[in-house]
């Protein structure tokens, strides 16, 4: 009788006293969620560093190699330019011999002067603007080597 008393009260036990078995459900249910968690995680950072070193492999030179060619025309047509600006002042120089012509003329020139040297001022800026953002990028990619490098040891 004893034995049946006890395994009543056993089996009353288990029947209203969930705790024991919530309690393994839920380390049941952290440890998965933080394994495929930790999984997530590793598979984006994979992508990520893959994505980077796509970008500097592929994008970056290429990027590179384009603004190189870009600013070599760049450059000639600009010479070419400046070459015909030149001829068309001598021959302008060479036309014009009375002296009211021969004053406007010089006025003109020095009104070309200063447009060049705004234009060189104006030139200086930008390529300082240029150097910071530079700079900044530098700096900006640099500080994202370094995030990616803390996340790569995980």
């Amino acid at each position: 009788m004893e034995k049946v008393v006890k395994d009543v009260g056993d089996i009353q036990s288990r029947l209203t006293d969930h705790r024991p078995i919530l309690q393994g459900e839920i380390r049941y249910f952290i440890r998965e969620f933080e394994e495929k968690r930790a999984f997530r995680e590793c598979r984006l950072l994979e992508n990520l560093n893959k994505m980077t070193s796509d970008t500097n492999e592929h994008d970056l030179p290429r990027c590179t190699e384009s603004m190189h060619e870009k600013l070599c025309d760049a450059l000639t047509r600009l010479e070419a330019a400046n070459h015909m600006a030149q001829r068309i002042q001598q021959r302008e120089l060479q036309v014009e011999q009375n002296t009211h012509l021969q004053v406007c003329a010089e006025r003109r020139k020095q009104d070309w002067e200063e447009f060049q040297r705004e234009q060189f001022r104006l030139k200086e800026e930008v390529d300082e603007e240029h150097a910071k953002a530079v700079g900044r990028l530098s700096a900006q990619y640099n500080d994202m080597k370094k995030d990616l490098a803390k996340y790569s040891s995980f």
